[in-house]
């Protein structure tokens, strides 16, 4: 199979989370995607293919949030999930690599159980709310909430991409709209609410790990500014995509290599 690709669903007797592997190297990388439409489960090949340059040297995890998650849960919380799945897996001193609100439940782990992780990549993300993540996210929730699920998603990739991409995709955007479905419009909600409960910024002098900032100057969901921050604080590597946005994961086509590059170190 490719990259030796696989879909798998952990269950202890307290959770159930689905993650995919790939990579036969000696090394652990855990990836914390995003919030997202759609959960990881079924998606090992294009995810193995999406961060292919990881797969010779490590053994790739992407987990995702645990299934049936309780109301009100927070990412404190979502971090702890994922050191349990950690600790399941018989997994430490693991590289981490975060994106989004997969960046702000990664500064939690790496806070709270440092040592699981020996290096940290944050990605387009924030270590406390603001002004714009509480503005984005609370008109998120309430398209949901009244049924809007087309516009929210057009409202979601809209925000997600840089103009230039979107003035030359624009006319994918109905298609996205229609294949990009909500699966679990409750879970949604529930994890678009524990993005707002991300405080790890005052603790982030308490991250020992070498640290890798990437953010976007145009990013409409966490702000740019989010990114600068959070590197300012930790006084750690950074680079900025000043032409793209949110998405920059996507857009930038050195992305996953300047990650290379610094977990080779």
């Amino acid at each position: 199979m490719f990259y030796n690709a696989k879909n798998h669903t952990l269950r202890t007797n307290d959770m159930e989370i689905d993650y995919v592997s790939f990579g036969r190297g000696k090394k652990n990388l855990i990836i914390i995607p995003g919030l997202s439409l759609r959960g990881v489960k079924g998606t090992a090949m294009p995810l193995a293919y999406m961060y292919r340059i990881f797969a010779r040297e490590y053994k790739v995890y992407v987990v995702d949030k645990r299934n049936n998650l309780p109301s009100n849960y927070t990412i404190d919380e979502l971090a702890k999930d994922v050191a349990s799945f950690m600790n399941e897996l018989g997994i430490s001193d693991a590289s981490v690599f975060g994106v989004s609100q997969g960046g702000m439940i990664a500064q939690h782990l790496a806070i709270n159980y440092p040592n699981l992780v020996n290096k940290l990549v944050l990605a387009v993300t924030a270590s406390r709310t603001n002004e714009t993540i509480t503005k984005v996210i609370n008109e998120w929730i309430q398209m949901v909430e009244n049924k809007n699920y087309d516009k929210m998603t057009t409202h979601m990739l809209q925000h997600l991409y840089s103009d230039d991409y979107l003035k030359k995709y624009n006319w994918l955007l109905p298609i996205a709209t229609k294949v990009n479905k909500l699966n679990d419009i409750e879970r949604f909600i529930t994890l678009a609410k524990a993005c707002l409960t991300c405080g790890a910024f005052e603790r982030l002098q308490d991250i020992k790990c070498p640290v890798l900032v990437l953010g976007g100057s145009k990013d409409k969901i966490v702000t740019g500014d989010a990114s600068i921050e959070m590197a300012e604080k930790l006084d750690c590597e950074i680079h900025m995509y000043d032409e793209l946005g949110h998405a920059a994961y996507e857009e930038a086509p050195d992305f996953n290599e300047r990650i290379y590059r610094f977990l080779s170190k």
